[in-house]
């Protein structure tokens, strides 16, 4: 995928703020901060998202995305961190190359806003549950 930016990152063709390489992914600096300490980790080997990337490659950066996001925490005295990613535009994807979000978490007014108390109220949670067995 030559055209990938973060392909491009990963193969060093264009330059990133890189905290953490190994032979399967890498962690840069988010370009755009949305709080201080934003980071992303991406496999080297391109997948569009999480619903892509190879088991072996999505295990491992797991455990490099949870010591990152310890070292980033304490490094930048974050009282929490949201680890996250999106997969598809309709949720968020900007880049399609598979990455994990690190953002540090600093208080209630830092910047970024999660939000899960808008509740759907006509849902059939058995009709539900009998798509999804």
């Amino acid at each position: 995928m030559s055209n990938c930016i973060f392909c491009k990152i990963a193969n060093h063709e264009i330059p990133g703020k890189i905290i953490y390489e190994d032979d399967k992914c890498i962690a840069f600096l988010d370009l755009s901060q949305v709080t201080n300490g934003h980071t992303l980790v991406i496999p080297k080997t391109h997948a569009a998202n999480f619903l892509e990337v190879d088991d072996e490659v999505l295990t491992h950066m797991t455990l490099v995305t949870k010591a990152l996001a310890n070292k980033i925490k304490d490094a930048l005295q974050a009282s929490g961190i949201n680890i996250l990613t999106n997969a598809g535009e309709i949720a968020g994807q900007t880049v399609m190359h598979f990455h994990f979000h690190i953002i540090p978490r600093f208080n209630e007014n830092d910047g970024f806003i999660v939000n899960f108390e808008k509740r759907l109220d006509d849902i059939d949670l058995d009709d539900l549950l009998n798509k999804l067995k």
